[in-house]
């Protein structure tokens, strides 16, 4: 029986925040801007139904350990000291690269080509941001499209309650 891949978006947090002319905005503070980046990516990975995993560096910070959060169902990940965030992906390449279906969002043309090398396909950070821009308008549009047709009575009733409320309405 064939096994159904699995489906994984590798962000290179901070490449995307430095393409992306909104989050360098966010006043300044890159706190905000992850954040921001976090709260689309949550939304993103709920409509399209893959595993996304957002990897910030952190291998400048002295002593830093690997920490990794769950938030809302994306997977952060904070590199440790001396690990970049593309020596992180390369990483898992390694592991599920040819077993499983992985994208990866970077800008960095070296690793672009470990990941296509790996069985990986790369988009670049630019190409995320259409992407996710492109992701938010079609749920914008969904959702009024829903608001529009309303939900009427019948909708939600089954037959014998609503034939009930209307023998009520005729008595009154």
């Amino acid at each position: 029986m064939a096994r159904t891949k699995k489906e994984y978006l590798f962000i290179d947090g901070y490449n995307v925040i430095n393409q992306w002319q909104y989050y360098r905005d966010v006043g300044g503070n890159i706190e905000n801007s992850r954040n921001k980046l976090i709260e689309l990516l949550v939304e993103y990975q709920a409509y399209k139904g893959i595993k996304v995993i957002l990897v910030f560096d952190a291998h400048l910070v002295k002593g830093s350990q690997e920490k990794k959060e769950m938030i809302s169902g994306v997977e952060v990940v904070y590199t440790k000291a001396n690990e970049t965030a593309d020596s992180y992906i390369e990483k898992q390449l390694d592991k599920i690269g040819r077993y499983e279906r992985v994208m990866v969002a970077t800008s960095d043309r070296a690793i672009q080509q470990i990941v296509l090398a790996r069985g990986g396909v790369r988009i670049t950070a630019r190409e995320l941001i259409l992407e996710l821009e492109n992701t938010k308008m079609d749920i914008r549009t969904k959702t009024d499209k829903t608001k529009q047709k309303g939900t009427y009575i019948d909708q939600v009733l089954d037959k014998e309650v609503l034939n009930k409320l209307e023998e009520i309405r005729r008595k009154t």
